[in-house]
This record gives structure tokens, C-alpha cells and sequence, in this order.
């Protein structure tokens, strides 16, 4: 008997195994981390629902800080970069996302940062009122 004839094959199986549950746990852990900012919206009875992929969203949380798609920004970066995004796209849509829970003042300071770049097209966000 020689040694060649020993060796002749490699069984992948054990390392096909091994890749499929890694893929699955990739798959698990990024659809996990791709949720955004968490915040308790206010109820309402009707959702208004502006889901086109260019739609920016502005997430106040419950301490007030403000996002724009998941990135911390002032209120004088948010004008910024809303007005670089006008510039691109003059009919930019814009989703409000608040905490119940925020002061009414932030959500103000907000809007007015929306009306001074001229966004036209705005929404806010709200859970449905279950009754």
C-alpha cells in the first residue's frame, strides 16, 4: 500500500458545516445592527408613510440630541448638510422621528432649521393608536 493512495481525498464537509454558520451568524448580527436610533414616537391614527430611498431622516432622542440618518449633528451641521442635500435633490423629503417624551422646544428648533432651508416635503413620525 502506498501513501499517496491514503491522502487522495480531502472531506470538506466539516468546513462547508463551519461556513454555513458563520454566514448565518453574519447575516443575524448585521440585520441586528442596522435598526438606527431607538425612540418612543408619539400615537397617532393615521401613519403618513414617505419610503423612498432618498427620504433623510431626523431622529431626536429623549435627552434631545438630533440625528440625521443614524450620525449625531448640531442644529447648525443639520442646516448644513440639509442644504447640500437640496442642492442635489430640490424636492428632498424629510421624516421627523421624536421622542414622546422630548421637549416641544427641540422639535421647534428643528422644524425651524427645516423652514430655513425650505424643505417642502416633510413628515413626522408616529406609532398607530391601537385601540
Amino acid at each position: 500500500m502506498d501513501v499517496e493512495d491514503i491522502y487522495d481525498d480531502i472531506n470538506v464537509t466539516p468546513m462547508l458545516d463551519l461556513s454555513y454558520v458563520l454566514l448565518i451568524i453574519f447575516i443575524i448580527l448585521t440585520t441586528a445592527t442596522v435598526q438606527g436610533i431607538k425612540v418612543d414616537l408619539p400615537k397617532a391614527s393615521n401613519t403618513p408613510s414617505l419610503s423612498e430611498p432618498k427620504t433623510k431622516a431626523i431622529s431626536i432622542t429623549q435627552d434631545g440630541s438630533v440625528f440625521l440618518d443614524a450620525y449625531p449633528v448640531s442644529l447648525d451641521q443639520l442646516e448644513s448638510l440639509l442644504q447640500q442635500y437640496k442642492a442635489v435633490d430640490p424636492e428632498l423629503p424629510v421624516v421627523v422621528k421624536a421622542d414622546a417624551t422630548v421637549q416641544y422646544q427641540r422639535v421647534v428648533d428643528v422644524l425651524d432649521v427645516l423652514g430655513r432651508v425650505e424643505i417642502n416635503q416633510l413628515g413626522l413620525v408616529t406609532q398607530k393608536l391601537v385601540k
